[in-house]
């Protein structure tokens, strides 16, 4: 049996004369043993709420994009996609082109959005679009000489629009040229056919039109925006984009889902890792029990220290002693934390306990278990508790034999 284990138990776990130290001790184990627990239910609510805004995102954002860093529009390639169709990690490609218009409605009322043209066929292969349309259907088809429109039911909302209700869209070329020719400007008539809901994540006016109508209205015939690309794995993305970028050279620009939302999902990822920190605190509190409780078993033991060291014990090795015990506690309180953080993490996942209000995109706040993040939690909260354990154990090593078996 390990000597210094031994000793570290029974200092730990036996009796104390000075009942002050058992009550610190308790309260390190109860500090540590909280701290760990909310780290880890905080840290899975914020996961759950980047997974869900994330899985909303994705339902228009594609996994990868490719746009050109020369210019703005790219010449439609059928052979390009025809080689990225070829990469087994990708499932499906589709073009795109997108610009600035205005939109006008009846009696003079006009709005600045940005149209989108699609392919219907290969962008549902990309996206959830269609999933998340409230009212109508995902229609482009030429109806009484009439080419279909969807658009955001905010936005249907705010103006008032119908199914079938005409409208029309004028971009800036359009203007342009009227401007110059000094000539009426040439509207593009749409019908309205369906309105997606997007649950106010994206707070811009974005309208969809089929690509040939997008290409006549921004006058860029046969050309495209970028290409949008779904993968069979989402979390691929970055070591995709990585091979597409040497496959294609720096004339073009390879964006992941993540590069298209960065600043949302950087203030995420801050906000969890801040929340991280600043909650390590409590940990930090309860390892102050830990240097009190320590240093004054350090003192209380000053004959039995001063005896294991006349008896030829390295110093050394009765800093150990203190040490373990520093590891024991920061053992029990990780333990029991996270035991009950998983417990209250898998609560409210399967029931909901905590809710939200009706108004929000879900009804109790989201969970999400890593693996990763209860295993950072665990380390740093038993580093902590090491640390504070760090000093009793120098004032323990550096004991005087002799002074202390004197005054005993």
């Amino acid at each position: 049996m390990n000597p210094i284990h031994f000793i570290s138990r029974r200092y730990l776990f036996s009796g104390k004369k000075i009942s002050l130290i058992s009550i610190l001790s308790w309260l390190s184990i109860t500090g540590v043993t909280i701290g760990t627990a909310l780290l880890i239910v905080v840290l899975s609510v914020f996961n759950g709420f980047y997974d869900v805004i994330r899985g909303y995102l994705l339902a228009f954002d594609p996994d990868i994009r490719i746009e050109s860093a020369v210019e703005r529009t790219l010449l439609s390639d059928d052979e390009l996609t025809e080689r990225l169709i070829a990469i087994p990690e990708v499932l499906a490609v589709t073009p795109f082109l997108e610009g600035k218009a205005m939109l006008a409605f009846q009696e003079g009322r006009n709005e600045v959005v940005t149209v989108r043209g699609i392919e219907k066929e290969s962008f549902l292969q990309t996206s959830d679009l269609d999933a998340n349309i409230g009212n109508g259907a995902f229609d482009f088809s030429v109806r009484n000489q009439r080419p279909g429109l969807v658009l955001g039911e905010p936005l249907r909302n705010r103006y008032r629009l119908d199914l079938d209700d005409e409208v029309a869209l004028l971009s800036a070329v359009g203007m342009r040229r009227a401007l110059t020719q000094f000539s009426a400007p040439r509207l593009n008539l749409f019908t309205v056919r369906g309105a997606w809901s997007m649950q106010q994540i994206m707070e811009e006016e974005l309208v969809y039109i089929d690509l040939v109508a997008a290409q006549r209205l921004f006058n860029e015939r046969d050309r495209m925006t970028g290409l949008d690309i779904k993968l069979t794995d989402t979390d691929q993305a970055a070591a995709i984009k990585t091979e597409l970028q040497e496959m294609l050279g720096p004339d073009y620009k390879i964006s992941t889902w993540y590069d298209l939302q960065k600043p949302l999902y950087d203030v995420m990822v801050l906000e969890k890792w801040g929340a991280y920190f600043i909650l390590l605190i409590i940990v930090g509190v309860a390892a102050l029990n830990i240097v009190g409780s320590l240093t004054m078993l350090v003192i209380q033991k000053q004959r039995d220290i001063g005896i294991l060291i006349s008896m030829g014990m390295p110093p050394s090795s009765v800093g150990k002693i203190f040490r373990s015990q520093g590891f024991y506690i920061g053992c029990i309180g990780c333990g029991l934390g996270g035991a009950l953080g998983l417990f209250l993490s898998w609560m409210q996942l399967e029931y909901g306990l905590i809710r939200l209000s009706a108004a929000f995109i879900i009804d109790a706040y989201p969970v999400a278990i890593r693996p990763l993040d209860v295993g950072l939690v665990l380390a740093g909260s038993l580093l902590l508790c090491l640390a504070a354990s760090w000093y009793p154990s120098i004032r323990a090593a550096a004991t005087e034999p002799a002074e202390a078996v004197r005054y005993e």
